[in-house]
């Protein structure tokens, strides 16, 4: 971004200008952004989950359709079946992999369902009359793209009150949805456990792992 003259004392959001220690504080919550899978179990206060919610809400929408659908899952039976199927989908997907590959596999920490005092489930309703399907007749996927948009908000908001989230994505997304009795127009988009991480790394636990090391921008910028 760049300054102009009236912004270099603006406070934060003035005018919609944020100050340079703002914009340094903002990169320090990106670069901390982590997908968090070792929770502690103590809740979170009574009032953060709504204002986390009030924040992913938000999140900009095609045509302000505001298709994302927030489910909390609370009771032990349902939390069972979605464990139920992160243990199905993470075997097979075990047994897709082989040798060295498969042993380090069977080794990484990739959900945190046992220890999460929130588990939100996050839906696309496919049939929203919202916003008269604007900006999607050419690209439906934008429904979708928007409850993305949700939930990496969401992620941003809880991680600058320090609550850790972890994007579950080894399910089978027509059984949570069963599981959480929820209308059949409604598509899963996303699994999360939330609560105050157990530990703090500055670099992505795959990375620590040895699974799989981030690239540098200039291998995914296209220059036309």
């Amino acid at each position: 971004m760049t300054e102009t003259p009236d912004s270099a004392s603006a406070g934060p959001g003035a005018g919609g200008v944020f100050d340079a220690a703002f914009l340094a504080r903002f990169e320090d919550l990106l670069a901390w952004r982590r997908d968090v899978r070792r929770f502690r179990t103590d809740p979170l206060p009574d009032d953060m989950l709504q204002r986390l919610l009030k924040a992913a809400h938000m999140a900009p929408s095609v045509g302000n359709s505001q298709p994302w659908r927030f489910v909390t899952v609370d009771e032990a039976a349902r939390r069972e079946a979605v464990r139920a199927s992160f243990r199905r989908a993470n075997r097979e997907a075990l047994a897709s992999y082989s040798g060295e590959t498969a042993s380090l596999y069977a080794t990484l920490k990739l959900e945190g369902l046992s220890r999460a005092p929130v588990q939100l489930a996050v839906f696309c309703d496919g049939e929203t009359g919202q916003g008269a399907g604007l900006g999607r007749r050419t690209m439906p996927e934008m429904l979708a793209y928007s409850c993305v948009c949700a939930v990496n908000t969401l992620w941003l908001a809880a991680r600058a009150q320090g609550v850790g989230l972890g994007w579950v994505s080894i399910l089978e997304p027509e059984t949570v949805a069963d599981a959480l009795d929820v209308p059949a127009s409604w598509r899963l988009i996303a699994y999360l456990c939330m609560g105050y991480p157990a530990e703090e790394h500055l670099d992505p636990e795959l990375e620590r792992a040895g699974w799989q090391a981030g690239t540098g921008l200039d291998a995914r910028w296209v220059r036309r």
